[in-house]
């Protein structure tokens, strides 16, 4: 874990920096704000940030945003200062830790951050064997491509895979291509020098730099623009970055892992994803099964979202009830485990049983796997409309207006996270946020922004 920490607090900082490292964190110390975006831009990568509250936290998190850097941000400040606390959470730090340091107290912040919140949890069959051929192929230096659905756990898997490799020691760095704009990908990827565009004030290491000696994940790289392609598949032969701007080469040693969730024979095919880069990146596949696919997972998925977000939200943690599990093995997830996971995570708010109740479920759409009797009939003509009310209620309405209730109701099944509801709907950020700006312009309640995406 690599911790950055910035600011001077009287001197407090190296006793926490000591303990951080007894804890085996990596740390890098900054004097300002100003000096650590620097180090970040410069490839001086970090898994978390501890600031002092006397800095301007807000500028620097809006910052952090701006410049697309990823990093929770923990505000820290000498005694209990209530209002400077309440004021850094405000400003978008993840939480407020007084000083002097606690050393239990770092030590659980910093194992909140390194926690395995990607827990891989395979229990199904189906997904033992997946966890299988990960464990098999780990150790090597093979490109991995990992396919599925959205939502399935495409980073999670990734994540399982570096530390299980020998680069478990080196950054993992993750970029996701469908939510950078295309004209900032090559940037943002490669790095780019002091002018080589309008708004390039100072050079930038690229993520293929702040991976070097680590992984470097992909997701989504079927989003990539055909001509961008071309530059990838050069980096992963020749082993070599150009920044935007340079004539001057820059090795790299990186493992990739790429993620989809389309059908890429399909996008070959098209002519949307270029064949060589296909064959360079799928050395090995590793497909993911659908949730629905994996049902024995699911009432293990379930209780440890809840227990998440019980702790997250600080509120009692609750068994899932016998009949809340067998409904939840009977919903269809199509948005994979991170459906289940929002829908758990609004659960574990309003349940009012002492155990989560059916009632406090709530299902995208209500539906249920269909039963095999109505399998047997999926296709016959003559065969019943299981849910002929979920039809008939569209009729009348405008493709447009269809469009906007699901968008809408799925981003507040969200909570409000727009990168799970475009996950979920099957559409880049991009897109679902061109939507939302268009439904607010024409007097649409849009949700509030909840977990940033």
């Amino acid at each position: 874990m690599r911790l950055m920490i910035i600011g001077q607090l009287e001197g407090y900082i190296s006793q926490a920096g000591k303990i951080a490292l007894q804890r085996g964190a990596k740390v890098v110390h900054c004097e300002d704000s100003e000096q650590a975006i620097g180090a970040l831009l410069n490839g001086k990568g970090a898994d978390l940030v501890m600031i002092d509250v006397k800095q301007k936290v807000g500028p620097f998190v809006d910052r952090l945003e701006a410049e697309r850097i990823h990093i929770p941000v923990i505000a820290c400040g000498i005694g209990t200062d209530a209002r400077a606390a309440v004021k850094a959470i405000k400003d978008g730090a993840k939480e407020y830790v007084p000083l002097p340091p606690d050393a239990d107290l770092i030590a659980a912040v910093i194992a909140a951050v390194t926690e395995e919140s990607n827990t891989m949890i395979a229990e199904d069959p189906a997904m033992k064997e997946v966890v299988k051929l990960a464990d098999k192929i780990a150790p090597s230096e093979a490109t991995i491509f990992i396919t599925g659905e959205s939502g399935t756990g495409k980073e999670v898997m990734s994540q399982y895979i570096h530390r299980k490799s020998k680069r478990k020691d080196g950054p993992f760095i993750a970029l996701n291509c469908a939510a950078i704009p295309e004209n900032l990908l090559e940037s943002e990827l490669f790095g780019h020098e002091k002018g080589a565009f309008t708004g390039a004030t100072a050079r930038r290491i690229g993520k293929f730099e702040e991976a070097h000696a680590g992984t470097l994940l992909l997701d989504e790289i079927s989003e990539m623009d055909i001509g961008l392609q071309a530059k990838l598949l050069r980096v992963l032969q020749e082993r070599e970055i150009t920044r935007v701007g340079s004539n001057n080469s820059v090795k790299v040693d990186v493992r990739v892992i790429a993620t989809s969730n389309r059908n890429m024979e399909e996008s070959v095919k098209n002519g949307d994803f270029r064949e060589d880069l296909y064959f360079r990146i799928n050395v090995v596949n590793i497909p993911l099964p659908s949730l629905r696919e994996r049902p024995a997972d699911i009432p293990a998925l379930a209780q440890f979202f809840a227990d998440k977000y019980a702790e997250a939200n600080g509120v009692a943690k609750k068994k899932l009830s016998e009949q809340a599990q067998e409904l939840l093995k009977t919903n269809s997830w199509r948005g994979n485990i991170r459906e289940l996971e929002n829908a758990m995570h609004r659960a574990i708010l309003v349940s009012t049983e002492d155990e989560i109740e059916p009632a406090a479920i709530h299902l995208q759409g209500g539906d249920a796997i269909p039963a095999p009797a109505a399998q047997a009939n999926a296709g016959d003509p003559g065969a019943a409309i299981q849910n002929p009310g979920g039809v008939e209620s569209l009729i009348g309405q405008t493709v447009a207006t269809v469009e906007r209730d699901l968008i809408i109701n799925t981003l507040d099944h969200c909570l409000g996270n727009r990168t799970h509801a475009a996950n979920i709907l099957g559409i880049s950020i991009r897109t679902l946020r061109n939507k939302l700006n268009q439904y607010k312009d024409d007097g649409t309640n849009v949700p509030a922004t909840g977990t940033k995406g």
